[in-house]
């Protein structure tokens, strides 16, 4: 198969003078999207902590003491309390993540039913389960699962470092599971993890070779958990980051780029830019799974200041749930 992007051609992006690129990236961005407008979306963690997984970065892993207080897999009715909650405050999809390394098949017919109570109340549907065969990726399709998440997180050279229990080329097999079956594709990475440059240039060219590129790229700065192998990593660059959102923008010029963990800490200048190089989607609410968000005033506020506006949902607001504490009135104070 031929290569949308060469190693020389997404080089040339990377050695591009700063402005340049800029100037490309939002250029590109405006041919595809309303730069004015971002998706939001809300995470929940469906079953935290004592995942079998060595990721370096996550404090879900039982592998590290990082006082993660860890919760058996949900009831349905305190996932669909916070999907309602979720439809309330204006995001229009609602991902479910579990920290597990594979669904078991005893899980398959629960998660079924969550998928179908959740899309009954408007939302689009995501979950994070780990690894899928072919037949869990049909059967989450079939009960009307739109996006799977499963990030690559970096290159494949370095991925062996920052990870042991699984291998690269299982999680492309995952993400191909996932095609196959229809549904839609939300995978991206980690900055920050102690990668080089060339393994930036490297992870990048995986998502945009693939056979059809990610719908959905999250695109996160590490977040340093006390307690796992990475909190001592060295912070990222706010330019090297801008650029990272800039270059995934050209190079996947369709696909909605999710400003993902990491906003905490980000100022707003450095969000402002992300946005005006191409990312428009973000989670909104005060936790990722188990690490903090940004909250709902800050997202409110940088919103206002940048005149941002949330997409619309794809179904009519109840009305009665249009009160000034939601996200769409409160930017219209």
């Amino acid at each position: 198969m031929k290569l949308r992007w060469t190693l020389e051609k997404t080089k040339k992006l990377f050695k591009k003078p700063f402005f340049d690129l800029i100037y490309e990236a939002q250029t590109i961005h405006r041919k595809n999207f309303n730069p004015n407008i971002i998706q939001i979306s809300t995470l929940l963690s469906i079953k935290t902590g004592l995942c079998p997984e060595d990721c370096k970065y996550c404090p879900q892993s039982s592998r590290y003491s990082t006082h993660l207080k860890n919760k058996p897999l949900l009831d349905k009715n305190k996932i669909l309390k916070a999907a309602k909650k979720a439809k309330k405050i204006g995001a229009s999809r609602f991902c479910m993540g579990a920290a597990w390394k594979n669904p078991k098949e005893r899980d398959m017919p629960y998660l079924e039913k969550i998928i179908k109570k959740v899309k009954k109340l408007g939302l689009e549907t995501c979950m994070t389960l780990g690894e899928l065969t072919e037949k869990q990726a049909k059967k989450l399709k079939n009960a009307g699962l739109d996006f799977y998440n499963h990030n690559i997180d970096t290159s494949k050279n370095f991925y062996s470092k920052i990870i042991s229990t699984r291998t690269y080329q299982s999680r492309l097999n995952t993400l191909n599971n996932i095609r196959n079956s229809g549904m839609k594709i939300c995978s991206g990475g980690i900055i920050g993890l102690g990668e080089k440059i060339q393994d930036r240039i490297e992870f990048l060219m995986e998502l945009s070779n693939l056979p059809k590129p990610p719908e959905s790229i999250p695109i996160n700065m590490l977040v340093k958990i006390p307690g796992t192998p990475l909190e001592k990593n060295k912070k990222v660059n706010a330019f090297d980051f801008i650029k990272i959102i800039a270059i995934s923008r050209i190079m996947m010029p369709k696909s909605y780029i999710r400003l993902s963990a990491g906003r905490e800490k980000m100022n707003f200048q450095t969000q402002a830019m992300c946005f005006m190089v191409g990312a428009n989607s973000i989670f909104y609410g005060c936790k990722l799974l188990t690490t903090k968000n940004q909250s709902e005033k800050k997202d409110i506020k940088l919103f206002k200041k940048l005149n941002l506006k949330p997409e619309k949902f794809k179904f009519k607001l109840n009305k009665k749930n249009y009160k000034k504490k939601f996200f769409y009135n409160a930017l219209e104070k």
